[in-house]
């Protein structure tokens, strides 16, 4: 072969081979980006299952079906759910719990075992596309959980691909308080102590893997800081209010869009401006304590609603910092879940009750007209309560469950109860009853701030109704937020003297 052949010959195999280079990269771009699109279109509900009274996992998959959501999130990857979930058109996402994340962090095999149990069995006839590792660890005190967090991830990466899986996603769902400031986006960084350690190390293997940084998004605690200030209408995807942030000059219609920015601009910080966001938890509370405003039906049907209007629109609408951007999105919850602790409104994000009647309507299609929804009754807490509330316990407690109250009240610290001791001015009337009153009232006084909440495990509840006309006895906070008794007991007699008054200012 001649020199100029030879050279003719290498240029003619270069360039095809370029160009063979160059259309698998652009057809694995539209791949990713069709991927993207079906990913996000459709709306997913996270499958969450602390409550007494949650249907079996036969029952609930049918009631995910019959709303129409096209992806569901389990919080661990339970066989059963797993095994009923296969030949279905539900996108599936599962969960490793925090405490297994130290082990898989440093253990590929541990992390192999974990695929082979989890995820090999069921997969592809599950359609697993995303497995997230833990759950907000920032709130766990372990540091080796957080340390081993991106290892762990990416063990679990390596176990996928050495069996030949590649369309399945491994991220983490993070809050909002891994950021130091959100407001206005252009401000937004991640915290000092979280933003060398763990987000630059999770950014680059998010980035190196083409996945998702998932984000659990809640307006309503957001907007219940300031409900005064922030227009609910702007939270609930409604009205005409606008934000332009002074930075950029870009123009924000509701705050969803302003909390993603948040995220999507904190990355960009740290030199990871194109990760892509998922959504995977949002919602709105459908009730609450007497003091959270705005948790009621009405507002959570609404913003859920346009939610996933605007999350499902073709094109993607993105965010005004990504526009055209899809985000795959989660809504939070398919039930009410009873036996959560805390304020009122965590146990109150569910969309159905548990026989599967809806405790509102909604299309996860994104397909029905807003304005083809029935009415739902107007809400009357959109405002701060200002009145009086009062701690009380349940009506038709049982006397081994106020035990159980009065262990949880007195527990946790020697001054909550210390007036019920023996020789003390509150000891009198000897009864669980009227202890467990005092103490479930005095607790909640104490540790209200600490977001401590009038429940008790469903043994107490908060009233706006007055539980007796002559209050003898009143738990109040001196200035150290202890507890003391006010008044005399009334010995000898029993008076509904064992009540906590809480002014709303």
């Amino acid at each position: 072969m001649s020199a100029v052949a030879f050279f003719l010959f290498t240029l003619i195999y270069f360039s095809s081979s370029c160009c063979s280079a160059a259309r698998f990269q652009h057809r694995h771009r539209y791949m990713e980006r069709k991927l993207m699109i079906a990913l996000a279109s459709k709306i997913g509900i996270n499958y969450g299952r602390k409550g007494k009274d949650i249907p079996s996992p036969y029952q609930s998959i049918n009631f995910i079906k019959s709303i129409k959501a096209g992806h569901v999130k389990l919080y661990d990857a339970d066989p059963e759910t797993l095994t009923l979930l296969s030949h279905t058109n539900l996108y599936v996402s599962i969960t490793v719990h925090n405490h297994q994340i130290t082990s898989l962090g440093t253990n590929q095999t541990t992390a192999e075992d974990w695929v082979k149990t989890n995820i090999l069995p069921y997969y592809p006839q599950t359609q697993i596309r995303f497995v997230l590792v833990g759950n907000e660890i920032l709130s766990v005190q372990d540091r080796n959980i957080t340390a081993n967090l991106v290892p762990a991830m990416r063990k679990i990466v390596n176990a996928l691909r050495a069996h030949g899986i590649h369309n399945i996603k491994v991220g983490t769902p993070l809050p909002m308080d891994s950021l130091r400031s959100t407001f206005p986006p252009s401000n937004s960084t991640f915290r000092e102590d979280i933003a060398g350690p763990l987000m630059l190390p999770l950014l680059k293997f998010l980035n190196g893997t083409n996945s998702y940084f998932f984000i659990n998004l809640q307006p309503y605690y957001r907007w219940l800081r300031n409900p005064m200030n922030t227009s609910l209408d702007f939270a609930l995807f409604q009205g005409n209010s606008t934000y332009t942030d002074p930075r950029t000059g870009l123009v924000y219609h509701n705050l969803v869009d302003q909390m993603l920015d948040s995220v999507i601009l904190a990355m960009t910080k740290l030199g990871y401006p194109h990760i892509r966001i998922a959504i995977s938890e949002t919602g709105w509370p459908n009730s609450g304590d007497i003091d959270e405003t705005g948790a009621n039906i009405l507002n959570a049907a609404t913003y859920n609603r346009n939610l996933i209007k605007k999350m499902t629109a073709i094109p993607p609408i993105g965010t005004p910092a990504r526009p055209g951007l899809p985000i795959p999105t989660f809504v939070f919850s398919l039930f009410n879940e009873n036996k959560k602790s805390g304020s009122g409104t965590q146990r109150h994000w569910g969309i159905l009750h548990p026989d599967g009647t809806p405790i509102y309507d909604i299309d996860f299609t994104g397909q029905k007209p807003l304005t083809g929804f029935n009415p739902l009754p107007k809400p009357t807490n959109n405002v701060p309560y200002k009145g009086q509330m009062w701690c009380v316990p349940v009506e038709g407690a049982k006397e081994a469950e106020l035990e159980e109250a009065l262990r949880m009240a007195c527990g946790r610290s020697n001054t909550t109860c210390a007036a019920l001791a023996p020789g003390k001015e509150c000891y009198e009337p000897v009864s669980i009853y009227w202890h467990a009153r005092y103490a479930v009232s005095s607790y909640w006084a104490q540790f209200r701030t600490q977001n401590v909440g009038c429940y008790f495990n469903g043994l107490a509840h908060e009233t706006t109704t007055n539980p007796g006309e002559s209050f003898v006895l009143l738990p109040k906070l001196d200035k150290n937020n202890s507890t003391y008794c006010h008044g005399s007991c009334g010995r000898g007699r029993i008076s509904v003297d064992f009540f906590f008054v809480w002014n709303v200012l």
